[in-house]
């Protein structure tokens, strides 16, 4: 959670979410209304996002789903090497979880 400017409303923080991560391979904008979930990520190396802004409270709330085993460690790992190396940063990882 944090503060943001007034006025500021879901749809813009999607956007700017949007534009931040449009080229990421692992990062996943959830629609509005759809929560990401840890069974959604389960085997692989995605984060799942999603966020709100409340008009009431002057705050957006950013929730993300992640698998720790993957993304949070070896995934990780494969990833960083692959950049280090220079290779594709995806080489190794799949997009695809062992949940629907």
């Amino acid at each position: 959670t944090a503060r943001a400017a007034q006025g500021v409303t879901t749809e813009e923080v999607h956007a700017a979410l949007h534009a931040a991560y449009a080229h990421e391979p692992f990062v996943q904008l959830l629609p509005p209304g759809q929560w990401p979930t840890t069974g959604a990520v389960l085997g692989s190396n995605q984060v799942y996002l999603q966020a709100v802004a409340d008009a009431h409270s002057g705050r957006v709330t950013v929730v993300s789903a992640i698998d720790n085993l993957t993304k949070g460690a070896a995934g990780q790992a494969i990833q960083n090497a692959n950049l280090m190396a220079g290779f594709a940063e995806t080489s190794g990882l799949t997009e695809m979880g062992v949940a629907p």
